[in-house]
């Protein structure tokens, strides 16, 4: 049986709505299940000029066939407009992922891929939200959620998340990065196969910190927590100057890098493959995938937003998921 993926559309005056409309034309080897508003969506295909047929989600196994899209209809709190946002609406934007998540943790869905959300309309409306990994982490009580982009040819996690650069220093601890390193080996050998991960491990300073005169994190924590997890039999590199180790002649020889912080990695990444790149959530007991792109506002609605993170997401996610069937 092909895997039943949950699509959630995301902040809907941003270009999620398009994204998932986009790739419901194109040949896809799942069943589809859009979660949103259905008026909603048909509104923004006619808006586009997309021909999608939007069809009732009915549990039973269904093909994704081209032109044609799957949804679980959620209504809007508000009517929304393309490009205008509405913090009325972030309690349904939370409820999609609530429904994707409680789906995939009781079996229904063997994957979900998410199209992107704006954290701070929903904390405008008065709901704590960090971010997807945070919140998918909450929701399964997964103690370190590790979230990693990936193209065809470079991975990068993240040994923090969405944290003020002021606060990064503090969070990174020997136990946290172990944690990380551990999750990285162990859903690399589980969803992708690689029995034996080759990890390349960022400094936090310039340099690596250069013996500790630009910094003493390198020394006081993050050597010590490679050395442990070396002594476990880890492959694990470090800590290497993040501003050589994305050369890519270096980086070829190790399966993943780890940065310390979100700027540090991401941009490269983005860069690299901004229009295939994936984000995927590691350390859950379920698979989740995203785009590798905000909600784009000045792009919503125009017929200009590119959908090719998000049909890269839905492949890796169907990839991933036939692996751990």
């Amino acid at each position: 049986m092909l895997p039943r993926i949950a699509l959630t559309s995301g902040e809907p005056a941003g270009i999620g709505p398009d994204v998932c409309l986009a790739v419901a034309a194109r040949q896809l080897d799942c069943e589809l299940v859009c979660l949103g508003d259905r008026k909603m969506l048909a509104e923004r295909a006619h808006k586009l000029g997309m021909k999608i047929e939007l069809r009732p989600y009915e549990r039973t196994a269904r093909r994704h066939i081209p032109g044609t899209l799957s949804v679980e209809h959620y209504p809007l709190q508000v009517p929304t407009v393309a490009g205008r946002l509405d913090a009325r609406n972030s309690p349904y934007v939370v409820h999609l992922l609530e429904r994707a998540c409680d789906g995939a943790l009781g079996g229904e869905f063997a994957a979900i891929v998410t199209a992107p959300v704006h954290k701070g309309t929903i904390n405008d409306a008065g709901i704590p939200f960090t971010g997807h990994t945070e919140f998918f982490a909450d929701r399964t009580h997964a103690l370190r959620p590790v979230m990693m982009l990936a193209t065809a040819s470079l991975r990068v996690a993240l040994a923090t998340t969405h944290l003020p650069l002021a606060r990064v220093s503090a969070a990174i601890t020997a136990d946290s990065l172990c944690e990380v390193l551990e999750i990285l080996h162990r859903d690399l050998a589980r969803w992708w196969g690689i029995a034996h991960p080759r990890i390349a491990v960022c400094g936090l300073n310039p340099h690596a910190g250069e013996s500790g005169h630009l910094g003493d994190e390198e020394v006081r924590v993050i050597t010590p927590a490679i050395a442990r997890m070396r002594e476990r039999g880890l492959q694990i590199t470090g800590p290497l100057p993040a501003d050589t180790i994305f050369v890519p002649r270096v980086h070829a020889a190790f399966d993943v890098v780890l940065a310390m912080y979100h700027d540090q990695g991401l941009p490269v990444i983005k860069h690299a493959g901004f229009d295939s790149a994936v984000n995927v959530t590691l350390g859950l007991p379920i698979l989740r995938t995203s785009v590798d792109h905000g909600t784009a506002l000045d792009l919503a609605g125009t017929g200009q937003a590119e959908a090719g993170s998000m049909a890269a997401a839905i492949d890796l996610a169907v990839q991933l998921a036939a692996r751990a069937a």
